[in-house]
């Protein structure tokens, strides 16, 4: 703790001498091991990252909607795009998010095995290709939710595409860890994280309910991303807090993308590493993007990044079992005061 308040201390003292901000001060400051700062500059880490929360609707069916969906995704990339954003990230069910009942062969009012023959196939694709296009028009990369269909009778993928500023998919997230219904029902899990980079910044992806589950957001750690995109659909009771905590734990950013009509309760949003929001869409419904520089020399990110991140790994690893004594007031559960 003393080591970090130094570092911080010198970086102030720095800034306050030369007239810079405090980011750009500690540009000029490395840490080392013993808490000792080096005057050297690094390679620092930023891409500007927008979040979207959108309108989702449940009926693959509706032609109409599907075609709505599509029009205020492209709009928003656009909006994403005169903000400067270089990646945009959207909730699950962006363009659909097929209910239950809609889809139960049981339904409306039982839920039973979804019939995926009732999506509109042909629209959905359509309109996901206009988005890739877009990507590429914008040079924007763009991280979407749909449904992934695969080869009959398999049920499909609940899946987060990324796509290239080049127009491209690159790599597809599937959600893993699915709610009851999900798997008993409707989809066919993942099986693997799934990362990309833009700007040597790297990403990591989660959908659905995976929120609860912190032992995901720990194997991004390890896979050592700097920010997390999670999107979901579902009412958000507490996932706000808890993106903050695996932001906070894991010292990175996290990327909340949820559905318009539940921003009154927690609108989308982007957590520091530090636990701070760095920004959150209106709360009012609407379809919009929150857009932020993830920088990790930044006042939000720096401390947590530097100390945090390093600290814990040494811990999680073993380190400091070498401080482990042998002593019989250790080893005496029992003791007295």
């Amino acid at each position: 703790m003393t080591a970090r308040r130094n570092f911080k201390h010198q970086v102030r003292a720095r800034a306050a001498k030369t007239g810079e901000s405090y980011t750009s001060a500690l540009r000029h400051f490395r840490p080392t091991p013993s808490g000792d700062v080096m005057s050297e500059a690094r390679t620092p880490k930023s891409v500007r990252l927008a979040v979207a929360q959108t309108p989702v609707r449940e009926d693959p069916q509706d032609v109409a909607a599907l075609r709505e969906s599509g029009r205020e995704v492209r709009a928003l990339m656009c909006e994403a795009s005169a903000q400067g954003a270089r990646v945009v990230h959207f909730p699950e069910g962006a363009i659909c998010f097929p209910g239950k009942h809609v889809m139960s062969v049981d339904g409306p009012v039982a839920v039973g095995p979804a019939d995926w023959d009732r999506c509109r196939w042909p629209v959905l694709q359509s309109e996901l290709a206009a988005i890739a296009q877009l990507a590429r028009e914008l040079r924007l990369w763009t991280v979407i939710a749909s449904v992934h269909r695969l080869t009959g009778p398999n049920r499909p993928h609940n899946s987060l595409y990324v796509i290239s500023d080049r127009g491209a998919v690159v790599t597809r997230y599937d959600e893993r860890l699915l709610s009851k219904t999900k798997v008993s029902y409707m989809y066919s899990p993942g099986v693997s994280p799934v990362t990309f980079e833009v700007d040597g910044v790297r990403f990591g992806c989660l959908l659905g309910m995976e929120i609860h589950y912190p032992e995901l957001f720990a194997e991004y750690e390890k896979l050592d991303v700097d920010c997390v995109l999670f999107s979901t659909s579902g009412t958000p009771g507490n996932t706000a807090a808890q993106a903050q905590g695996h932001a906070t734990v894991n010292s990175y950013w996290v990327s909340l993308a949820v559905p318009a009509q539940h921003s009154a309760k927690a609108p989308s949003g982007i957590v520091a590493p530090n636990g701070d929001w760095l920004a959150r869409c209106p709360t009012d419904d609407s379809p919009s993007v929150a857009v932020v520089n993830l920088d990790d020399t930044s006042e939000a990110a720096a401390d947590a990044v530097t100390y945090g991140r390093p600290w814990r790994r040494e811990a999680r690893a073993g380190v400091y079992t070498e401080h482990q004594v042998i002593d019989p007031r250790s080893e005496d559960r029992t003791a007295a005061f």
